[in-house]
């Protein structure tokens, strides 16, 4: 991985180190944000509609953001975001007001576990980051891309347990504020980063009319397919992922060292998996990789909220997240290879979009399964959803896998 990285561009470095930057604080909060909410007397509904709302504005900015840098250039936007993080994290440091710290955590993404990428504005991120690579390169990096993140979302699980340390000098859920300054300072840092990186023109679309409404048609139609078959698995992914760490405090009694750690584990895990994604990739192929790790996860999804020891649980919550989520970097890379260069940020903004709006329906409804006592309905739904979404994309992609076939060439 060192090699790797001192191998790479500039540009392509400082992009990295500001997802890893950024990783630390969303790794603290995925696990400690639920929990100071319901420290400070939120009900599991309140909590569930929080996350809603939160993912329906991402939902709505993903729709524009990657479109839009398409035409004006990745940079502005990513500094704009940076500077809102630091405002809603200098907030919650300052009051934990109900309506303060709502409006806080919807413009932070607060507890909303973005594995280090820019939320909403991930698109563009993902889009910048394509202009900096060669295209035989990308699956690779985005795969790094990924693990990294994953590394600085485990630190920051590990620092979820610090308001256990903090009780005695800041009793209550007082003791969880400072978690809030690890997100203020990894927003500085990626504002520092991002501004050193050059922007880089919106590439030109191709001048030949009849080539590019028929190029134009055939892309239109692959992220059709992709729009619905994301659906379907944030549908899965709202259901479960928002409010892990409540379902462990509720189902075992486990406060935030004991989750946080548990947390730091299946991030450090999944960071190797996303490594060993990559490789996988090259061997196999893009889409068979998605695949066969998905359909892995959904077999332990199902036995993951019947087991009867929290340790248990956390072996299956660690094995899934690694399988799960280790192959983000593969999907970025198909996605991106589905559309020309100029049509990027409106291919990552599609696929983000798809699994951003119904993943935002999830968490209000396991809330509500979970405040009612049904602390197993989630998971099983959930799991319903991604062997839908593993079948889809296996049948719909594979004849577009860029590391198998010759389709996606001349899309690159």
């Amino acid at each position: 991985m060192t090699s790797l990285l001192a191998d790479m561009p500039r540009d392509t470095r400082f992009l990295l180190g500001a997802r890893a930057a950024r990783s630390v604080g969303q790794g603290a909060l995925i696990v400690a944000f639920a929990l100071y909410l319901k420290a400070l007397g939120w009900s599991a509904a309140g909590i569930g509609a929080l996350f809603t709302a939160g993912l329906l504005l991402d939902a709505s900015l993903v729709t524009v953001s990657g479109p839009a840098s398409d035409r004006f250039g990745r940079k502005r936007f990513l500094l704009i975001f940076e500077a809102v993080q630091t405002v809603a994290a200098i907030a919650a440091i300052l009051t934990a007001q109900p309506v303060v710290l709502a409006i806080a955590a919807l413009a932070g993404g607060f507890g909303r576990g973005a594995n280090g990428s820019s939320g909403p504005f991930a698109p563009v991120e993902l889009s910048w980051l394509s202009q900096t690579l060669a295209a035989d390169a990308r699956g690779r990096i985005y795969s790094l891309n990924m693990a990294l993140g994953f590394t600085g979302m485990g630190i920051g699980a590990l620092l979820a347990g610090l308001p256990v340390l903090f009780a005695d000098l800041l009793p209550g859920a007082v003791s969880y504020r400072p978690l809030f300054g690890l997100s203020l300072a990894g927003s500085l840092i990626c504002f520092g980063l991002l501004a050193a990186v050059a922007d880089r023109p919106a590439p030109v679309p191709s001048t030949n009319p009849a080539i590019d409404r028929d190029t134009r048609r055939s892309e239109n139609t692959l992220l059709a397919k992709l729009f619905g078959i994301n659906a379907i698995n944030g549908v899965a992914i709202g259901l479960i992922g928002p409010l892990m760490a409540y379902w462990f405090a509720v189902r075992f009694g486990r406060g935030p060292d004991t989750i946080g750690a548990v947390m730091a584990i299946a991030y450090f895990v999944t960071a190797g998996s996303s490594v060993a994604a990559a490789r996988l990739v090259d061997r196999i192929g893009t889409v068979a990789s998605v695949v066969w790790m998905r359909a892995l996860g959904v077999v332990i999804l199902l036995a993951l909220p019947l087991v009867p020891s929290f340790w248990m649980a956390a072996v299956l919550h660690i094995l899934r997240s690694a399988l799960n989520r280790g192959t983000a970097g593969a999907r970025q890379a198909l996605t991106v290879s589905l559309v020309r260069d100029h049509r990027r940020g409106t291919a990552a903004s599609t696929s983000s979009l798809a699994i951003q709006l119904p993943r935002a329906i999830g968490p209000v409804f396991a809330g509500a399964l979970f405040g009612a006592g049904y602390l197993t309905a989630p998971f099983f739904i959930a799991a319903g959803f991604f062997s839908a979404y593993i079948v889809l994309f296996g049948r719909t992609f594979a004849a577009y896998d860029p590391n198998r076939t010759p389709a996606s060439e001349a899309r690159r």
